[in-house]
C-alpha cells in the first residue's frame, strides 16, 4: 500500500500546525490525520474520538512500524512543500525525510 496523495491545511495554532487528508494507492482516503508540534518536535497524530471515559482512541492507524514511518513521512513531508510554497518559515527541528520534499 502507497500513500498517493497527502493535500495539507495549515493551521496558525501553538501545538496544531496542520490536518492532512491522505490518499492509498488513490483508493482510499483518511481525513483528519494532524501534524502535531511536541515537547519532543514534530509529530503525526491519526483522526480520533473521545470515549465516555474521556481517553481517546484512534479511529484508525497503521498496523506496523513500516507504514507509519511511510505515512509520517509522506505528511511531513507535505507539510514542508506546503510551508514552502506560502513562503512560511520552515520549523527548526523538522527535516525532510525523503528527497522530493
Amino acid at each position: 500500500m502507497e500513500v498517493t496523495e497527502v493535500r495539507i491545511s495549515l493551521r496558525g495554532e501553538d501545538k496544531l500546525k496542520a490536518f492532512a487528508n491522505v490518499t492509498f494507492d488513490g483508493d482510499f482516503v483518511i481525513r483528519g490525520v494532524k501534524v502535531i508540534q511536541g515537547p519532543g518536535g514534530y509529530f503525526v497524530s491519526m483522526p480520533s474520538r473521545r470515549r465516555s471515559d474521556g481517553t481517546y482512541q484512534d479511529i484508525c492507524h497503521p498496523v506496523n512500524a513500516g507504514m507509519r514511518r511511510k505515512l509520517e513521512t509522506a505528511v511531513l513531508d507535505a507539510y514542508l512543500i506546503e510551508l514552502r510554497k506560502t513562503g512560511a518559515a520552515e520549523p527548526q527541528g523538522l527535516v525532510s525525510a525523503s528527497p522530493k520534499a
